[in-house]
């Protein structure tokens, strides 16, 4: 029974200890992907500083890299806090190991005793003698072969719980030096933070100053913009137009042939945009895929931070909507299809490249590429590359969108976080 507690202790201590191990390593992965984000942030802000204007993708860029330091503190936080669990579980340890030592120690005290006033064969032959009948005599040789035998493995037991018991408070200590070093790292990311703040106030001070000049960006952006939303939404209904031509025209060659055989002819059914999308047997299984891997497409970079999302933004006097994200990236960073799929077209406007690739009813598009490895017609894989991303005023970012048909989709649903 003894024996069974000790092992159960031992159990749940492995255990506990494993759990946690995994939760760090997590949290150490996050932190560290967090950094790299902050780093490449922080190079985009050193090169935008050479220059004397202040862009709104700039101020995005350093409001991003706040959250992510923010972020980062959290995560400290939650380490700091998993490792007071640790500790507290490791003490709660090295408490219960010496009790337990004890214990054992004070037993195998009382069998060296036992031992000691037994220890001549004379003395165990009396006692062997003085059993009543032959039963009783076996009973008493197999007790004193088993004495035997479980004073050893007392103190095997004695040896292994001290081996553990070091363990644990080497462990213990380790843990108490690795608290010391994360509280310094939480101190050192909170000034940090702050120096970001005064920072963040100063520029908000001066676009507060230049709100007329970014107003008039924002409305060549949007200009810019509108005409490569009605290329795509043109290539887009095209293909749709195609489409249901083709559909149609396989509907009619059907009802002919059923009319030639003197069969019913097929009722036609109401179609929509997306059963035409999906009318061939490769375009339903790339919609397919594409849906059943939302939340989880790859990244169209390698590396990146998205320092504009989804949707409507208050800046300028009547304010834009975002159809897609827009992710800072570094320089020459190349850019991948998320899905695989047929590309739709590769156009340039004012010397920037624009890639749509179409999977089925979806459609990613990828805007601001200095250079395309892909011509329309092509198929593309997961992760392929077709293009790299241009730095202009704001920096190396690539604007991205997701389409299901004609409509927008926020891609942060679709991409992998």
């Amino acid at each position: 029974m003894k024996l069974h507690k000790l092992l159960l202790l031992f159990f749940f201590v492995t255990f506990a200890s494993t759990a946690i191990a995994q939760s760090s390593s997590q949290l150490k992965r996050k932190k560290e992907a967090l950094q790299r984000e902050i780093e490449l942030l922080q190079r985009n802000l050193d090169q935008a500083a050479l220059s004397k204007k202040l862009t709104l993708s700039e101020i995005r860029a350093l409001n991003t890299k706040i959250n992510l330091m923010q972020s980062k503190i959290t995560v400290i936080n939650s380490e700091i806090k998993n490792l007071d669990n640790e500790i507290h579980e490791n003490t709660n340890t090295v408490h219960s190991l010496r009790d337990r030592l004890e214990q054992l120690k004070i037993e195998y005290a009382g069998m060296i005793r036992f031992a000691q006033r037994n220890k001549n064969a004379y003395d165990k032959m009396m006692f062997i003698f003085a059993a009543k009948d032959f039963n009783q005599a076996y009973k008493r040789i197999k007790y004193l072969q088993q004495f035997g035998q479980y004073r050893k493995k007392q103190a095997d037991y004695i040896q292994g719980t001290e081996k553990n018991l070091n363990y644990k408070i080497v462990v213990l200590d380790k843990s108490l030096k690795a608290k010391s070093n994360l509280l310094r790292e939480q101190e050192n990311e909170q000034h940090k933070l702050a120096r970001n703040k005064n920072e963040q106030a100063s520029v908000l001070s001066k676009f507060k100053k230049q709100e007329r000049q970014f107003s008039r960006d924002i409305v060549v952006r949007k200009r810019q913009q509108a005409a490569v939303d009605r290329q795509i939404r043109n290539a887009i209904q095209r293909e749709i137009e195609l489409a249901r031509k083709q559909a149609e025209e396989a509907e009619r060659i059907a009802a002919a042939k059923a009319k030639a055989d003197n069969k019913p002819v097929p009722v036609e059914r109401a179609k929509t945009t997306s059963s035409y999308l999906t009318a061939t047997p490769e375009a339903a299984k790339l919609s397919a895929g594409f849906e059943n891997n939302r939340g989880r497409l790859p990244w169209p970079v390698g590396q990146g931070s998205i320092t504009e999302g989804f949707g409507r933004h208050t800046e300028g006097e009547a304010g834009y909507t975002n159809d897609g994200v827009n992710i800072l990236t570094s320089d020459g960073a190349t850019v991948r299809a998320v899905f695989g799929g047929e590309v739709l077209f590769v156009t340039m406007i004012q010397g920037i490249y624009v890639v749509a690739l179409r999977h089925g009813e979806y459609f990613t598009i990828y805007q601001n590429l200095k250079s395309s490895s892909v011509a329309k017609g092509d198929k593309v894989d997961t992760k392929q590359s077709i293009g790299t991303v241009a730095t202009t005023s704001d920096g190396p970012l690539l604007h991205f969108e997701i389409m299901r048909g004609q409509t927008k989709l926020n891609p942060e649903a679709w991409i992998a976080k």
